[in-house]
């Protein structure tokens, strides 16, 4: 997708590209800086993620480098990893050499997983443990290395389409010329794929990767930033490789073996010419007794290797699939279980029956009322979700008026705030700012609440405390800024908006109030350039205008948040940005200019509108109460209450969106859906399904899926067949209803249309639906071939096998 971006131009004559999003699920903010530097041979990644929202998060961040590979290639990882591990680590082999199964592979002779020659089928495997900080890749003449600090950055990992066919056919599709490739992966604050860390509301963590070439050294057996070295010993001689990243004259290249120095050499090392040498061993010297270290002009050492012993004990055990809620034994484990599904946002697991079930053996767990009471609050349930905190806080708070964790206090103040009950909320968050962990984010939603009573001095105080509990928080900064900006101290907002902008060149809501700042001060010309600048660099996106405004609307800035949206309303339909304006018209007591911008909310193109939102949930509740007969609102409303699994607001509001709007297909669509998967009513889903497509019978995509439940339903083939064929047209745009057509002619023994199909269109691969075409091809061929040996058609019959 695309993202934002910029360079920044650094007085030593580097630079540096700035890529940055507000990620679309939870809209965090994820930013990564590559800088390249004059005369060194690496690139940088420096990495920042936001949690810029006033939830806990969880995030996981791999880094991906592709390369290039061949029969001669292969990855390599610290020496000290002898395990690796498949995804979740539901499964586990020994490395470098595998002696089991592994993703269905016999490897029980002994293989070298390492090299692509070896592995024939699509595999993951990332390492379990290493001391090290570096991983990478190489054949005999050249490589990649990636170093990260192994303590916040231990993810290592390795994928490839495997050297087999199936492999190949990927490989061609997804490279240009290349051919085969691997990924060279490597995870920050996460050892595996899925491997989520938390994030704290409004935590921004910060880290440090690089990426640099290395040269004829073969596999290094150690790296730093500064450079790499290898050592191998055969026999009584040792070969040891130096590669560096940047000139190092006067360097010093030392081998030992018991202090006893074997080796040493002083010589400029440059990038793309390492050192090479073969040195003679006193007899018996061992690998495992060797020093190579490599020391700067002033003797700061760069980079060593020694050999480090390796971890003894049993071969580590897959992850297993959690019990059932009801056969855990302990609310701990239910608590931890139910944690671990929410952390790692398991697809197919809700944490929500563990932390029932320990609600039902003891409905005052302080632990799993706060974790239901965070699921209701995010589902926008603030009422429900407030019983919830209130139940942890009074286990809590039983014998101690002051506990620990301040969390459920924070939780309820946010269910307090969204429902603009202000003078409760800063009861809960007042509380919550008496533990360290949530002082930033109390503080923060205290001045928030203080700006909405327009009573900025204390606004001020509580954003100075956010700070120094944590001074990444770009939010409080910007906050601050608007409120100096409101209290007419120009140069104090302009002066801290310019220092965020230093930390975070794309920090939009920074550049904005630098814009209103140069605006307040009468400097036209200076903020209409400035509006320019910050208009290009936001793309026009929607959705980023839409976190900014609702920033500012938290805090009671309506206006600002106005003339924000209102920059993009010529550049953008999008329906939220319309409603939104509506909303925050309202707040201003402009009725008036409220009902325009609803109005062109309910007009503005539907297309790939979806809301998540809570925020968004409060816009289109208010347009709801503003025009009762607006179908649109009910259809987004409904969308947003499915994705937060509150099914049955949302099957309402679909009914009354086809109630208001017969010939809008979609809400018809969503309750097909809806009518199969929650309430287990296929004849009303399909009933759904007939009026979706009688309102839009151009919908490829409706055409599908009833083809789909119409199958699940159990309808005739020659039925379906036959409506295939009435709308050949939509059945030609979609790879998937053409799979469906040829089987269907398959079934119906009429396989020679179906071979015409197959042969006459090109079709595109898809994850996960590789087998589907050549399962119909395969088929096909050997319907044919059976029709031909029953004529006696041999040659024939054995041309179509052999095509199968």
């Amino acid at each position: 997708m695309p993202v934002d971006y910029c360079t920044e131009r650094h007085a030593d004559g580097s630079a540096t590209v700035w890529l940055s999003e507000h990620e679309p699920m939870n809209r965090m903010k994820g930013m990564a800086g590559i800088p390249l530097y004059p005369g060194k041979a690496l690139v940088d990644a420096l990495v920042q993620c936001y949690n810029r929202t006033p939830f806990m998060q969880t995030f996981l961040w791999w880094t991906n480098a592709a390369v290039h590979v061949h029969d001669e290639y292969q990855a390599f990882f610290p020496p000290d990893v002898t395990w690796v591990a498949d995804h979740a680590k539901r499964a586990v082999s020994e490395f470098p050499i595998a002696r089991g199964f592994y993703y269905g592979v016999d490897y029980t002779r002994g293989v070298d997983i390492r090299c692509y020659k070896n592995i024939p089928v699509p595999t993951s495997y990332m390492v379990m443990h290493s001391e090290y900080d570096f991983t990478g890749g190489s054949h005999r003449r050249a490589g990649t290395i990636h170093v990260a600090d192994q303590q916040i950055a231990p993810g290592k990992k390795v994928w490839t389409w495997g050297c087999d066919e199936f492999g190949q056919a990927w490989d061609r599709e997804l490279t240009d010329s290349d051919g085969p490739y691997f990924e060279l992966m490597a995870g920050v604050f996460t050892d595996n794929q899925p491997d989520f860390s938390w994030l704290h509301p409004l935590e921004t963590r910060t880290l440090r990767q690089c990426w640099y070439p290395i040269q004829q050294i073969g596999v290094p057996k150690n790296a730093d930033w500064a450079g790499a070295v290898s050592l191998a010993v055969d026999g009584r001689r040792s070969h040891i490789g130096v590669s560096v990243t940047e000139k190092q004259p006067g360097a010093s290249v030392r081998l030992t073996v018991a202090n006893r120095e074997l080796f040493a050499r002083t010589i400029d090392l440059v990038p793309g010419a390492p050192l090479l040498e073969a040195i003679e061993l006193p007899q018996g010297t061992r690998e495992a007794n060797l020093l190579l270290s490599v020391l700067d002009g002033g003797g700061y050492e760069l980079v060593r290797y020694e050999n480090r012993k390796l971890r003894e004990g049993n071969s580590p055990s897959p992850a297993t699939e959690p019990p059932r809620p009801a056969d855990i034994t302990s609310n701990e484990e239910l608590h931890i279980v139910g944690l671990h599904l929410e952390q790692y946002r398991h697809a197919t697991r809700s944490p929500q029956p563990y932390w029932e079930e320990a609600l039902r053996r003891d409905p005052g767990d302080s632990r799993a009322n706060n974790a239901q009471g965070v699921l209701e609050l995010r589902r926008g349930r603030f009422d429900e979700s407030m019983r919830f905190f209130e139940r942890s806080i009074q286990r809590l708070t039983e014998r101690n008026p002051n506990p620990r964790d301040g969390e459920p206090y924070y939780n309820l103040g946010l269910a307090l705030k969204y429902q603009n009950r202000l003078p409760e909320a800063c009861s809960a968050f007042s509380k919550a700012t008496w533990n360290y962990a949530w002082q930033a984010a109390s503080h923060f939603a205290l001045a928030q609440i203080a700006c909405l009573k327009e009573d900025y001095a204390a606004a001020l105080e509580h954003l100075q405390q956010s700070i120094e509990s944590d001074p990444r928080n770009s939010k409080a900064h910007n906050l601050k800024t608007a409120v100096l900006r409101r209290l007419g101290r120009i140069d104090e907002a302009e002066s801290i908006a310019r220092e965020t902008v230093a930390q975070d060149r794309l920090d939009f809501w920074a550049r904005n109030e630098q814009m209103l700042a140069q605006r307040a001060r009468g400097e036209s010309a200076g903020a209409e350039s400035l509006s320019a600048a910050l208009s290009l660099l936001m793309r026009d996106q929607a959705q980023t205008y839409l976190d900014i405004a609702f920033d500012y609307a938290a805090a009671g800035l309506f206006q600002e948040a106005v003339e924000l949206l209102e920059r993009i309303t010529g550049k953008s339909k999008y329906p939220m940005l319309f409603y939104s304006l509506g909303h925050l018209h309202q707040q201003l007591s402009n009725q008036s200019g409220a009902a325009e911008f609803y109005r062109c909310g309910a007009e503005a193109p539907p297309d790939y509108c979806f809301p998540v939102r809570l925020e968004e949930m409060i816009v289109l509740e208010n347009a709801q109460k503003a025009d009762p007969r607006d179908a649109r609102a009910c259809y987004y409303l409904g969308n947003l209450f499915y994705d937060k699994q509150r099914y049955e607001e949302a099957i309402w509001n679909w009914e009354r969106s086809c109630e208001l709007d017969p010939s809008f297909s979609i809400p018809w669509r969503n309750l097909g859906i809806a009518f199969f998967n929650v309430h287990h009513n296929p004849p009303r889903s399909a009933e759904c399904y007939r009026k979706a497509f009688k309102v839009n019978p151009d919908d490829a995509r409706l055409l599908y899926e009833m083809d789909q439940l119409d199958k699940r339903m159990g309808m005739r083939p020659e039925q379906r067949l036959a409506r295939l064929e009435q709308y050949r047209r939509l059945v030609d745009r979609r790879d998937d209803l053409t799979v469906e057509l040829t089987a269907l002619y398959n079934q119906a023994s009429e396989s020679k249309e179906a071979l015409e199909i197959l042969l006459s269109r090109r079709f595109h691969p898809w994850e996960g639906g590789e087998e589907l075409v050549s399962g119909q091809y395969v088929w096909t061929h050997l319907i044919l071939g059976q029709e031909a040996l029953q004529t006696g058609s041999f040659q024939k019959a054995l041309s179509h096998f052999e095509a199968a």
